[in-house]
């Protein structure tokens, strides 16, 4: 009986070891097979980010978030319409619908871009100059928008308000204007001679606000202006981004108070007392850039004793193109396109 009860404890022993060798063998081939299809995975996911890694580094690409790539997209849809847009402008040309003078930027708007903007300084008790202005060059009524139109030239006189607003210097301009329309009037400016250098900057500030175009053009109301020799010279500098053109020069800075022109600042202009160069005030032009830049700046642009100096000063430290044009100067008004009334 003893013998019987070893024997079938000897069985069951054997049975249990093989079941749990069974167990084990089962747990190491499911084991085995897990970690080699994770392998396999992970073997494949490198194999497909070494190809994309190889792709994009021959292709010189990077690595580009979500918003990066709308905006590529976005940029590649502009691009399309503005190459659409430069062939309908293109076409328009060869018909002849668009003048000589529009610039390709205006492809991406539809406002057309003049050549210049003549602003004739002016101010109260001066009719009689405007008068012979109007006669002599500058036209009136529908020639004038016809100037505008044809030539893509822009003339205005320039003036500011009187210092008792609403006063009968202010009536009679308003008068005047109503009658001729050829008036920019600056409603923030106060007439005063020691204020011509602000009234300088607040024209160019309205103009480039107001008219898109190449040039703007400073001329007082005692010159006469040869528009088509104007626009033929302006013309020959469209090449140039940042220029400014007129009659160059410079003049001593007077310290004595008692002076005519004396300069206040004059202290900050060195040891040798000589303004910058400079463009004479009587007739300069600036181009399109360095009158926007004017606008940006105009509440740190400081004004001088003289308008014109305060002008040159403006664009020191700019890079800048100052032409020296003889016919802006003095000298040539008995030949050239400007001549004194």
């Amino acid at each position: 009986m003893h013998g019987r009860a070893a024997y079938n404890r000897l069985s069951n022993s054997t049975f249990e070891s093989r079941v749990a060798g069974l167990v084990l063998a089962m747990f190491a081939t499911m084991a085995t097979i897990y970690v080699a299809s994770r392998l396999w995975q992970d073997a494949e996911s490198r194999t497909y980010l070494v190809k994309e890694l190889d792709k994009r580094t021959m292709q010189n690409y990077s690595v580009v978030s979500v918003d990066e790539t709308l905006k590529l997209i976005a940029c590649r849809e502009q691009q399309m319409r503005l190459s659409a847009i430069e062939m309908d402008l293109a076409a328009a040309r060869q018909e002849g619908f668009v003048s000589g003078y529009l610039s390709q930027n205006d492809t991406q708007h539809s406002k057309k871009r003049h050549l210049a903007v003549i602003g004739i300084i002016t101010t109260f008790g001066r009719k009689k100059n405007r008068d012979a202005i109007r006669e002599a060059w500058m036209s009136t009524g529908a020639a004038l928008r016809e100037l505008q139109d044809n030539k893509g030239i822009v003339v205005r006189f320039v003036i500011g308000r009187s210092a008792n607003h609403g006063d009968s210097f202010d009536t009679e301009i308003d008068s005047e204007n109503s009658q001729t329309n050829d008036f920019i009037i600056l409603d923030d400016h106060v007439e005063a001679p020691e204020e011509l250098a602000k009234k300088m900057k607040s024209f160019f500030v309205h103009a480039v606000e107001k008219w898109d175009a190449e040039f703007y053009t400073k001329v007082n109301d005692d010159v006469y202006v040869n528009i088509d020799a104007l626009g033929a010279a302006l013309s020959s500098h469209l090449d140039k981004p940042r220029v400014y053109i007129g009659c160059m020069k410079s003049g001593k800075v007077f310290s004595e108070p008692t002076h005519r022109w004396y300069e206040p600042d004059w202290w900050k202009f060195g040891d040798g007392k000589w303004y910058f160069r400079y463009a004479s005030g009587d007739l300069y032009t600036i181009s399109r850039a360095l009158a926007q830049y004017i606008s940006i700046n105009r509440s740190i642009l400081q004004t001088y004793a003289h308008d014109d100096a305060s002008a040159g000063s403006w664009f020191i430290g700019l890079d800048v193109n100052h032409v020296d044009d003889s016919k802006f100067c003095c000298a040539s008004w008995t030949s050239g396109f400007s001549l004194p009334l």
